[in-house]
């Protein structure tokens, strides 16, 4: 499902601000954005969001407002070459504004050379502190707004739910009443023919039983009645019921297309068709369903 969080928090070193935005995805896919400093830590990131979540895309931005004093420190030289390379920039930019230290120790700490500085891609612990309170508030602000969309998800998927059910009553009702129909019709047409002692009775009731048995759809009726109460069931599990789910689906739509195809009978089949639409809504939304 899709959503969004945002968090932030501060510490002695540096602010930090969080923002996570989530998409439809079938799997888990974890894509972490920031700054150097966030090193390996980005693992823990992205293990962060797969103990929450279990499908989806998230997009995680992490922004890291470093206080100057907590800064690596720089020797006069670099920072003086620094600052000699973006005067260089600056006039060859055409650009009429002074260098400032914020701008020389900016680029400085983004581009140390790791041979040299080997802690130039990593941050002190008050500043992961930070991010990790930062990252747990943008993932409950996030959870929030997908939980909203879940149970607007769940209102809709019940009121299909509803209406087919509704269908397969009405099919329910006239199945029989359809095989007795087809029975009384082929014996009327045969009734000429029974009149002729050559003909095998028997045999001739074998034949319109076995017929009857042909257009019968109770079976598929009741599984496809168990269908709807397990994909009820899955969804009021608190547990993730995305795949469940689309078994289910798949078992509903193959119940629809047998019953569609054994009855023939108009009503029915437009009552089967009705069916195969609402299961078809039903396999769009629960692409949304974690």
């Amino acid at each position: 499902m899709t959503g969004f969080g945002r968090g932030q928090a501060s510490s002695e070193a540096a602010t930090v601000t969080v923002e996570v935005r989530s998409v439809n995805k079938r799997h888990l896919d974890v894509s972490v954005r920031g700054p150097r400093g966030l090193g390996e830590r980005e693992m823990a990131i992205q293990q962060t969001i797969k103990d929450r979540f279990d499908r989806g895309q998230f997009r995680v931005s992490v922004d890291v407002d470093t206080h100057a004093d907590t800064l690596i420190p720089l020797s006069p030289e670099r920072a003086q070459a620094v600052a000699t390379t973006l005067r260089s920039l600056r006039d060859a930019a055409g650009i009429d504004a002074p260098v400032t230290l914020d701008q020389v120790l900016d680029v400085a700490h983004r581009f140390l050379d790791d041979a040299s500085t080997p802690t130039a891609r990593s941050f002190a612990e008050p500043v992961w502190t930070a991010i990790e309170h930062a990252l747990s508030d943008a993932l409950d602000g996030l959870h929030t707004m997908r939980a909203d969309e879940g149970a607007a998800l769940l209102n809709d998927l019940t009121a299909q739910l509803d209406a087919l059910t509704e269908h397969l009553t009405v099919v329910e009702k006239r199945a029989p009443v359809r095989v007795d129909e087809a029975q009384d019709l082929l014996r009327a047409r045969l009734s000429d023919l029974l009149s002729d002692e050559r003909l095998d009775r028997d045999r001739l009731e074998t034949e319109i039983a076995v017929l009857a048995d042909k257009l019968d759809v109770h079976e598929e009726c009741v599984r496809l009645q168990s269908h709807i109460r397990q994909f009820r069931e899955a969804l009021s599990d608190d547990a993730p019921a995305g795949r469940r789910l689309k078994f289910i689906m798949q078992e509903m739509l193959r119940e629809v297309n047998t019953i569609g195809a054994k009855a023939n009978d108009a009503t029915i089949s437009e009552h089967a068709v009705q069916m195969k639409e609402l299961i078809e809504q039903l396999r769009e939304q629960i692409r949304n369903v974690e």
